[in-house]
């Protein structure tokens, strides 16, 4: 077989990925929630006929991650017995290798000439799917059955005719059956779009999709280049979880990750066992967020389709917090353990290559908002109160972004929107000071977000981030600052609990989101960034000479360029 040439390959690998771009775009438009319309908690995907990624530039990637293994199921499911004109859709992580229950997976086959070629795929984030808890999110479910409606892989079309029935019941069993009804058809619709824009790709340039495999063995081999710059060898590393949701008992995520060659071994063994609460990962969810993880240290030009995660194998025991079996709970795994495992697998590759590793990002904490029972449902996710990123070598860690799981796609709110769309009116957002861990470069430093919530709500308490500092350093840097969460109810204070289902009156809620880790040694930070953290408030005059060692004048904001000096020579002479 002739070489195929590099830029056909790339050529191809970009149409593919606008492709799922073009997808996403008519998703945010046609969809009702804000969800989808404003904070994009969908991700568009393309797989080819055997189930393999093959684009998902468009979306999350804690949901792309683990796409395949839908399609997979799909097609195990359904052998011999998928037709043109079929659409599936999926949830169930035990039943159909879904992540968590709210993730809906539309599957789009698509033939070409007869032949079944690839699959079109919407993965979005459902407002309500039924279950004991408005707003899917229930921190007291104990078991897989109290977080909403189950869907093994089933047919939603049959050879190109809607079954209305099965709509029907899938709608019903939410607290909000005509918006999921108008969502679930905007992702319809969005893979139509994919399977008819892949048709259109393939009649200009011929035979496109016969070049699948070989984007993939490309792929593989440039994240292949990557991983041998490496050194070999054994790295452990330990991450925890401060709480299983019904105390303070802390859960282990143990890794040890192996490096030869090219090839990684991320074996996840000795893990704490799964818990009773929504914090257990199925398998497909712990390869997502260790895909993420690894993809994060490369070339991020490199494709990233699932042949980029193919030297990379993980290993997680059965009835483990890193691969929970029936009937656990698992609604929250998307966000915890994955942003554990995530920070598991840098904490081990900082140990062999720290220039190409994040510190640890603050873990959200913010609550889902719902009306009380028999009102116009809706849920309101308090994303304003977003935390801070960790710092890399060579830049200062986001003040605030989107959660680390999604890797900044979740998209922050705009504030006079969610004013008109939920019964609450801002009264402040803005960054926290001291909070970010100190190194050469800074961490994020999260925010501080008040907002009056002028109706009484039920709320779903998701505080990870609150108590202990879990936004690690590296290569010296100090870790980030922990959260704070609190509401003011008749102009008293009442402090939340990280996990519980709470019915409040109207209040003032307050957010410290958690703040992210430092990278590298803080005396080594330029002076004059530190002045201008100064001057904007992220950092104090008291905290710049403790950090940093820089002398600040606290009258005019300059650099003491000599004392400074002073300070940390001395400093540096102690720690010899």
């Amino acid at each position: 077989m002739q070489p195929v040439d590099p830029v056909l390959l790339n050529i191809l690998q970009q149409r593919l990925d606008v492709i799922t771009e073009e997808m996403g775009l008519n998703m945010m438009r046609t969809a009702r929630s804000p969800i989808f319309s404003e904070a994009h908690d969908f991700s568009c995907y393309i797989t080819d006929a055997q189930g393999r990624l093959i684009a998902q530039r468009d979306g999350l990637p804690i949901h792309t991650g683990s796409g395949g293994f839908a399609v997979r199921a799909v097609l195990k499911e359904f052998a011999g017995d998928i037709h043109e004109g079929d659409l599936f859709i999926l949830n169930d992580p035990y039943l159909a290798s879904g992540n968590h229950l709210p993730d809906w997976t539309v599957i789009n086959p698509i033939f070409l000439k007869g032949t079944l070629t690839a699959f079109s795929c919407n993965r979005a984030h459902q407002i309500d799917i039924g279950g004991n808890a408005p707003g899917t999110y229930n921190s007291l479910a104990r078991e897989i059955f109290s977080e909403g409606i189950r869907i093994p892989p089933v047919k939603l079309w049959r050879q190109g005719n809607e079954n209305r029935d099965l709509l029907k019941l899938l709608a019903n069993n939410t607290r909000s059956p005509e918006v999921i009804e108008a969502d679930l058809r905007a992702m319809i619709g969005s893979t139509i779009i994919g399977a008819g824009r892949l048709k259109d790709l393939s009649a200009e340039m011929d035979e496109a999709t016969s070049y699948f495999p070989s984007l993939l063995d490309y792929a593989e081999k440039l994240m292949r280049s990557e991983i041998e710059k490496i050194p070999d060898g054994v790295y452990e590393s330990e991450e925890f979880m401060n709480n299983d949701c019904f105390s303070d008992t802390p859960v282990r995520i143990k890794l040890s990750l192996t490096i030869r060659g090219s090839d990684i071994v991320a074996d996840f063994r000795g893990s704490s066992p799964q818990i009773r609460a929504f914090k257990n990962s199925p398998y497909a969810n712990t390869c997502a967020a260790t895909f993420i993880a690894v993809s994060t240290i490369v070339d991020p030009y490199i494709p990233h389709n699932e042949g980029t995660y193919r030297m990379v194998e993980v290993r997680a025991e059965e009835g483990s917090i890193v691969n929970c079996t029936f009937p656990a709970p698992v609604t929250f795994c998307t966000v915890y353990p994955a942003h554990e495992i995530i920070q598991a697998v840098w904490k081990a590759l900082a140990q062999a290559a720290p220039e190409r590793v994040s510190a640890g990002w603050g873990k959200p904490s913010y609550p889902a908002m719902m009306p009380l029972p028999g009102k116009d449902f809706y849920v309101m996710y308090h994303w304003g109160g977003s935390s801070g990123g960790g710092a890399v070598c060579g830049r200062d860690g986001f003040d605030q972004l989107g959660q680390m799981v999604t890797l900044g796609g979740l998209i922050l709110p705009n504030a006079e929107l969610y004013e008109q769309a939920y019964p609450c009116r801002y009264l402040k957002q803005e960054f926290r000071q001291d909070a970010g861990g100190a190194g050469e470069y800074r961490g994020g430093s999260g925010v501080e977000y008040v907002v009056d919530v002028t109706e009484p709500a039920v709320y779903s308490l998701r505080g990870e981030g609150l108590r202990t500092k879990m936004a690690f350093g590296v290569a010296g840097g100090e870790d980030g600052r922990e959260g704070s969460l609190w509401v003011e109810i008749a102009g008293r204070r009442r402090d939340l609990p990280q996990y519980d289902m709470a019915e409040l009156p109207p209040c003032r809620m307050t957010i410290l989101s958690p703040a992210g880790g430092g990278w590298g040694d803080a005396l080594r930070r330029d002076p004059e960034k530190v002045r201008a953290d100064v001057k904007d408030g992220l950092v104090s005059v008291a905290e710049a000479n403790r950090a940093y060692g820089v002398v600040i004048d606290g009258e005019t904001l300059e650099v003491n360029t000599a004392e400074t000096e002073r300070e940390r020579k001395t400093r540096r002479k102690g720690s010899v």
